[in-house]
């Protein structure tokens, strides 16, 4: 693996990205690991609770709005953060779990799924996230073809301590933003759908509850992805810490609220297992993991990376499209 434009001093933010010169990790990692434990295969498929859990809580969350219809702006603030932005954050996390078709067998229903799903968080955006993440795997860090890595307008812009927070507290539309502008793909006809059921939904919480009702899932939605302990997993999945790592997987109880995410080496090896199987990946084959760098805390992460001045939006691995990237579905 080579790096290029990276800092020698210790203290001083890269000015480059990390550049490799090899093909991403899972896929060999991903083969070793079958060709020694070929029972993992029995846990490929979806995860036959997954419908169940996003109804309840796309229904709590809905029946919170409603709730709040009459609540004063600071008691709608402080239930977005302590409680709704963890339910908003649970059903991003659903989708990204939809996008693998881990809850039904066929595409088009993890797609209807993915859709109601969407209701809560406000925004339709349900079905142009799976468009674009499912590059992110074929592609893990390929220049120009990952869209989860920053942008350089990015990186010109978040220099150090001040503008790195303001970054966090605002990533989600960075991460929304950013394939728009530096990818941009014609909607199809599932983003219509997904977009007119969404507004539909947004203009009858207002019509009917007004509002602060629909004010609360927006919030909900922000700063569940801004300056919150679940939005660490952002930064944690790839930021490179260590330049000889480009994945690093949490092993902390949140995992409990976010589909198990934080098992992200697992996901990337193996990104047809559900969520809630992924641990058993690490309990079968624990060699392959235990030497891998990985977190306890999402928001250590977050501090982190605010306050260590040579980490930054160029703290990511990235290689040339002609580096044959393979494969992960």
């Amino acid at each position: 693996m080579g790096m290029r434009g990276m800092e020698e001093e210790e203290g001083v933010m890269a000015n480059d990205f990390f550049w490799s010169y090899t093909d991403e990790p899972h896929a060999s990692r991903r083969k070793q690991i079958l060709s020694q434990y070929p029972q993992i295969k029995e846990l490929f498929g979806p995860d036959p609770w997954a419908f169940l859990k996003i109804t309840m809580t796309v229904l709590i969350q809905l029946w919170t709005a409603t709730y709040l219809r009459d609540s004063g702006w600071l008691k709608i603030l402080a239930v977005s953060y302590f409680f709704g932005s963890f339910l908003n954050h649970n059903l991003f996390l659903a989708i990204h779990e939809l996008s693998h078709n881990l809850a039904f067998s066929t595409p088009s229903s993890n797609k209807w799924l993915g859709i109601f799903a969407n209701l809560p968080i406000g925004v339709p955006m349900s079905v142009t996230f799976q468009k674009y993440h499912l590059e992110h795997h074929r592609y893990q860090g390929v220049d120009g073809m990952d869209m989860d890595i920053p942008s350089y307008a990015e990186t010109l812009c978040v220099r150090n301590a001040l503008t790195k927070s303001i970054w966090v507290i605002f990533q989600l539309f960075f991460y929304a933003l950013r394939p728009l502008f530096l990818k941009p793909k014609p909607p199809g006809s599932w983003e219509f759908v997904n977009f007119a059921i969404q507004i539909a939904l947004d203009f009858a919480m207002v019509y009917f509850f007004g509002w602060k009702s629909f004010a609360y899932m927006i919030l909900s939605t922000f700063v569940g992805g801004g300056m919150h302990p679940m939005a660490g997993h952002f930064i944690s999945e790839h930021y490179v810490f260590n330049p000889k790592q480009e994945t690093y997987s949490y092993y902390g109880p949140l995992n409990l609220m976010t589909w198990s995410v934080g098992y992200h080496n697992e996901h990337h090896d193996f990104p047809r297992i559900a969520g809630s199987k992924l641990y058993k990946v690490k309990e079968i084959a624990p060699e392959y993991y235990e030497g891998l760098e990985s977190y306890r805390s999402w928001s250590q992460v977050i501090y982190m990376y605010i306050m260590d001045c040579a980490v930054g939006p160029f703290s990511r691995m990235k290689r040339k499209p002609s580096t044959s990237a393979k494969k992960s579905e």
